[in-house]
């Protein structure tokens, strides 16, 4: 089995953040099941985005927006379109990487 204290990372971090882009996240294509599989696990639970964003907020109650967009692709500037992280999946990004999006 395999718990984590995140939900799952399904969208790229536009704001600084070097990290995959969707299609080289396990969890940006496949459904929760799909990744359990090929993980090899037993079962697969996350922390949902909604309960992370309310333990946050019970942490500190002024907080109002949470930038959950690798979680669940809200973007909190509003300008990041589909076209945009498609974009991002061009050119050389990401060839010298291995993993999972690299069949």
């Amino acid at each position: 089995y395999l718990a984590s204290a995140a939900p799952a990372v399904k969208f790229p971090n536009v704001y600084g953040v070097d990290m995959p882009s969707r299609k080289e996240l396990i969890a940006g294509s496949l459904s929760e099941e799909e990744v359990c599989t090929a993980l090899g696990a037993d079962g697969l639970l996350y922390q949902t985005v909604e309960d992370l964003i309310a333990a946050g907020q019970e942490e500190n109650p002024n907080i109002q927006e949470f930038d959950a967009s690798c979680f669940n692709g809200c973007y909190v500037t509003g300008d990041v379109t589909p076209e945009y992280l498609h974009e991002l999946e061009g050119g050389d990004r990401g060839s010298s990487r291995s993993g999972f999006g690299k069949r």
